[in-house]
């Protein structure tokens, strides 16, 4: 018979995975309790135009998009507890900036300094996560430590939207966005890992700092991340001013969250298999679905179908996505290839929100939304003709 370490290796749902996935939910919660609801606080506090509210929204993407790089290396050159540990507290502590921010200008300082820690604690707790798994589980892992994600963006909208609604207080909200990333701080810090020499003396290179090997991977991404940025940050306003709906916004999410976390489910199972180019092309075929449905007609039913097919879509499509820049990197490059593909989203939600801004401030709704499904139309085209070929090409099984 084996011992009993032996057998905890192989153990998927181990005591320290189960704290990264708690705390990535904490981190998510936070985030999400916020941002359907931050338009109309900018709007009623400070009487932001949608272009503006792009700009200000996107300020935190922007600075994740320039700290992601510099995570991964960092994450693989030293000790990647005390990195998520320390990234993860500046996270939490920000929270303050928002309660204390009078002016529109101090909002949008707070706003973008607070990308900084989001990019780094993403990339640590993500690889924190997969070193916590035994490599015979680590394809079905990474599907499985999503779902946190998707958890969270399931009730965080929704309670934020409830909270709103019926307090009219959003520094209450603030206050519980702080509370709740306190928690996350508290549940990563007590993470132990197996012992790891940090790399020293290694020749500074490019792929130290983005996964090179990726790059059209990266793009295909960006391209979905776009379409992610213009949908998910001006839902809710274009649920108010268009579809009359007000609630309507919280069951959006929870729908689009219950296609994420069904998808999840049966993908990581597919995931296991080793069907990763099968679950990433059923992803991008639903999200398409999605995305053009929304845009397509402007009525309820359409509203909350799309979210059921964009959830499902994306349910696929990401996991895989993050599987293969995986697969594509050595041992020593988990933490560049996990930032390369986030530092990928970030420049698509970027993108996007900002876009989605314009286009709503001087054509349509209408104009935002096609314009999300034509770039999911052309990542799907770009998945389909080069993506898939590129990946099968370059792929690294260990």
């Amino acid at each position: 018979m084996p011992p009993k370490s032996s057998l905890r290796k192989e153990t998927l749902w181990n005591r320290d995975y189960c704290k990264a996935m708690v705390g990535n939910f904490m981190l998510f919660f936070s985030f999400y309790i916020l941002t359907p609801l931050l338009p109309i606080y900018l709007d009623a506090e400070f009487a932001a135009d949608k272009d503006v509210m792009g700009l200000v929204l996107s300020g935190y993407v922007v600075a994740a998009l320039l700290v992601r790089p510099f995570s991964g290396f960092i994450v693989d050159s030293f000790d990647r507890k005390k990195v998520l540990a320390i990234c993860f507290f500046i996270f939490f502590i920000l929270f303050t900036g928002y309660i204390g921010a009078g002016t529109l200008l101090m909002f949008a300082i707070v706003r973008t300094l607070h990308g900084l820690p989001f990019g780094a604690v993403t990339v640590a707790n993500s690889t924190v996560a997969i070193d916590t798994l035994p490599s015979s589980r680590r394809n079905e892992g990474i599907g499985f430590y999503g779902l946190s994600n998707n958890l969270a963006m399931a009730f965080a909208p929704s309670i934020g939207i409830w909270i709103y609604h019926a307090s009219d207080n959003f520094t209450l909200l603030f206050w519980i966005a702080l509370a709740t990333a306190f928690i996350g701080f508290m549940t990563v810090s007590s993470i132990k890992l197996p012992k790891r020499e940090p790399k020293k003396n290694q020749p500074i290179s490019l792929d130290r700092f983005f996964l090179t090997k990726g790059w059209l991977l990266a793009l295909n991404i960006c391209c979905f991340s776009i379409c992610w940025g213009i949908m998910s940050n001006y839902v809710a306003i274009y649920g108010k001013e268009i579809l009359n709906v007000t609630d309507g916004t919280g069951i959006f999410f929870m729908i689009l969250s219950f296609g994420l976390f069904a998808s999840r489910l049966q993908g990581s199972k597919a995931l296991a298999k080793g069907k990763i180019i099968e679950n990433a092309a059923m992803g991008v075929l639903l999200s398409l679905c999605g995305y053009t449905l929304f845009a397509a007609v402007e009525q309820l039913w359409a509203y909350y179908l799309s979210a059921l097919l964009i959830g499902l879509g994306n349910g696929h499509m990401y996991p895989a996505f993050l599987n293969m820049f995986i697969k594509l990197a050595r041992n020593d490059q988990r933490g560049t290839a996990n930032s390369s593909i986030l530092t990928a989203w970030d420049v698509g939600m970027g993108l996007g929100m900002i876009a989605g801004g314009f286009l709503l401030e001087y054509i349509s709704y209408s104009a935002a939304f096609w314009g999300a499904a034509v770039m999911q139309a052309a990542g799907t085209a770009l998945f389909f003709l080069a993506s898939r070929d590129f990946f099968s090409r370059r792929r690294i099984d260990i």
